[in-house]
């Protein structure tokens, strides 16, 4: 069993750099100024485009979920930046810290709104950027990794299948509005 996670949670997360080829990339802990990039990159496949709306009105809702997320020690949203000439938003993802009684009091890492803008797929990056989330997960105390994926993803479920993941459950959702 790994370590307990402290109270902490992502606290003391820093800044990680991705190489890649002649590529450099950026993870760093989103901002406020970030959500627009974020969204756009959740909208951009037909899944996202379907549920993530684009008005000021729903911005509104987006801003408020990023200061829950910003404000819980347990939560963190990553902005991926392309650093190679300049800086823009090419990737994002949301990583939780769970505790748990079961497996032995365990922590897992949820991972959740993966997403690769266009201008970056290709390059090894999702699998990269993967391979970051392992290790930040076990350096704050997480002993599991997982995640959901719609199953109407068959790629998504093919790349994560060659990343050693499982299909062990499967999980159902209710909507409640």
């Amino acid at each position: 069993m790994t370590e307990p996670s402290t109270p902490s949670g992502f606290s003391a997360f820093g800044d990680d750099a991705i190489a890649l080829a002649d590529r450099r990339f950026l993870i760093r802990r989103a901002n406020r100024s970030d959500v627009r990039d974020l969204v756009a990159l959740l909208r951009d496949d037909t899944l996202g485009a379907g549920r993530e709306g684009s008005d000021s009105e729903e911005e509104a809702g987006y801003q408020h979920a990023f200061d829950l997320i910003e404000s819980d020690p347990n939560q963190l949203l990553v902005a991926i930046d392309d650093v190679t000439d300049g800086s823009a938003v090419v990737g994002t993802l949301q990583l939780t810290l769970i505790p748990s009684l079961s497996r032995r009091g365990s922590t897992r890492l949820q991972i959740e709104a993966v997403r690769i803008g266009p201008d970056a797929q290709g390059l090894g990056l999702g699998t990269a950027v993967f391979d970051w989330a392992h290790d930040c997960g076990r350096r704050f105390g997480a002993s599991l990794a997982q995640l959901t994926t719609d199953k109407s993803r068959t790629d998504a479920q093919r790349f994560y299948a060659r990343l050693g993941y499982e299909a062990s459950h499967d999980g159902l959702k209710l909507d409640l509005d």
